[in-house]
């Protein structure tokens, strides 16, 4: 009876407590003119409204509240951007309010603290490493002495199609992809290769996986205010433990090795030689002149991001493109036909070509803004401002929904259609850059301003020239079926197919002398 008694005073004390947080919250909101939105639920806020797939719902609820929305993910504050307009008040007028991104618990776990570069808090050390990432690291004299890396992953890579085509195999595209970004991203980085089956290549791929996995796992503690100090998700904090202590001992033993090869080259005066992105990152820890010391846990967050902003991204990018290809015959043949004008048949497509390559360019323009990787680009407010008349309280979180504006009718023309047309000439309207450098709020999928991906030169060589490569070489059957790919999405982090892309790679005949004479250079 004295349990019953506590049970019923427990549900009262919660309904009363209920209704006087919302009464406050309702003269809050009043006296500071907030964002509209929907009716929120106590302790979870709006989260009911945002399964399955939150850029979707958010698309919805945008359309029905208007293209800035408010609300309440648990006890978090949260504004949406659905609109170009409304973008470009956050990313561009307002930016300097919105230079931190949003970092959840997993997140800080798994990159040292926030120690890298993709979640730092802007301030003098996320400036040094942004000029870093800038003119060293991702720079084009950099990306131009490691271009031989890209080019041999892409020759393994059209290895195995090739195998499988005239096997008449399926390939999981998909599988195939990652495993093709994570092996480009990892001989770029510390000189390793990540697409064999040897222990370390899978060790590779796992953890990539795992990161990018666990970095998008919802953590209950980080948006529930009453479960801040409670350890409710046991689980989720052993494996983010077990993934940072294995990509731990990978990246000693991967510091050690260049650290004695480094030694060997400064004893036969080859110190000047860059021979990864490592390479570099210890040149500048070793720097006493540096403008900032850059410890070793900094240099494994910096590999970390790497690995997580150029793997997953591309290789779901890739993915995406040659389903949408693959639907639309007629596309495919209009670029391959465009490739062969250009390349001709007694070479593969390399990426010196690719600026001469315009309607294949569309469609990597064309795929980003339905098939947005990232379809929620996410900020943190530092302090309070006003954004087109509406108060948006410091410690809100921001988040500009890119599949929204990839849709929005009054910017795109039969918005829902596939049609990579729409890009081209667009030169003659000044936005020639549209999709690529965010200085155009109707597309954006690189983000813009300072916090914009430094990698985006890398991404668009590797994605760009491999899609390139397999519409040049192959023609693509579906595995059974109706031939029609479906398109439906899973919900994560990314924006991953909710199905394989399973296909058979049909090498095209007179292309297959060209192909095996790259793969035995491989």
């Amino acid at each position: 009876m004295a349990s019953l008694q506590v049970c019923v005073q427990l549900i009262l004390m919660w309904l009363v407590s209920t209704v006087l947080i919302r009464a406050l919250l309702a003269r809050y909101l009043t006296k500071t003119r907030l964002p509209p939105g929907p009716p929120s639920l106590p302790l979870i806020g709006h989260f009911h409204l945002l399964l399955p797939l939150p850029h979707r719902a958010l698309h919805r609820l945008s359309a029905r509240y208007g293209p800035l929305i408010h609300l309440f993910l648990g006890s978090v504050p949260c504004v949406v951007a659905s609109t170009p307009e409304m973008a470009k008040h956050f990313l561009k007028t307002h930016e300097s309010y919105f230079s931190n991104r949003i970092v959840n618990t997993a997140v800080h776990h798994l990159s040292y603290g926030s120690k890298g570069f993709l979640f730092a808090a802007y301030g003098p050390y996320w400036k040094f490493v942004k000029k870093l990432c800038m003119s060293q690291l991702l720079g084009g004299r950099t990306l131009e002495i490691l271009l031989p890396v890209r080019q041999a992953e892409t020759m393994r890579f059209l290895g195995v199609l090739l195998r499988k085509g005239l096997a008449g195999e399926a390939v999981d595209v998909g599988h195939e992809l990652m495993t093709l970004a994570n092996s480009i991203i990892s001989r770029m980085i510390m000189s390793r290769c990540s697409s064999g089956n040897d222990g370390e290549a899978r060790e590779i791929r796992k953890l990539v996986t795992d990161t990018v996995e666990l970095a998008g796992e919802f953590n209950l503690s980080d948006f529930i205010w009453l479960f801040k100090t409670l350890n409710l998700q046991g689980r989720l904090n052993k494996r983010l433990k077990e993934v940072r202590d294995r990509f731990d001992s990978l990246m000693e033993e991967v510091i050690k090795e260049h650290e004695d090869e480094r030694r060997k080259r400064k004893e036969l005066h080859e110190d000047g030689q860059i021979r990864d992105l490592l390479d570099i990152l210890l040149d500048i820890h070793e720097d006493e002149a540096s403008e900032i010391e850059l410890s070793m846990e900094n240099i494994k967050a910096f590999v970390l991001d790497l690995f997580m902003a150029g793997t997953d991204t591309s290789a779901l990018t890739m993915e995406w493109a040659l389903a949408e290809l693959m639907n639309h015959p007629e596309v495919m043949e209009k670029a391959r036909q465009e490739i062969d004008s250009v390349v001709g048949t007694a070479r593969i497509v390399e990426e010196s070509d690719i600026a001469n390559l315009p309607y294949l360019q569309a469609i990597f323009k064309e795929t980003l803004r339905i098939h947005p990787t990232v379809p929620l680009l996410g900020r943190l407010s530092s302090e309070s401002c006003n954004v087109g008349g509406y108060e948006i309280p410091a410690k809100t979180l921001l988040f500009v929904n890119l599949w929204s504006l990839g849709r929005d009718p009054e910017v795109w023309e039969d918005p829902l259609e596939f049609r990579p047309e729409r890009f081209m000439g667009m030169e003659a309207r000044g936005k020639e850059n549209l999709g690529v450098r965010g200085q155009h709020f109707e597309l954006i999928p690189f983000g813009s301003g300072r916090r914009s991906c430094p990698g985006a030169s890398l991404a668009q060589q590797v994605v760009k020239t491999n899609i390139a490569a397999m519409i040049q070489c192959f023609e693509w059957k579906g595995n059974g079926g109706n031939g029609t790919v479906d398109m439906e999405e899973k919900p994560s982090l990314t924006l991953p197919r909710a199905h394989p892309l399973i296909c058979v790679p049909v090498p095209r005949a007179n292309l297959i002398p060209s192909i095996m004479q790259v793969v035995g250079q491989a």
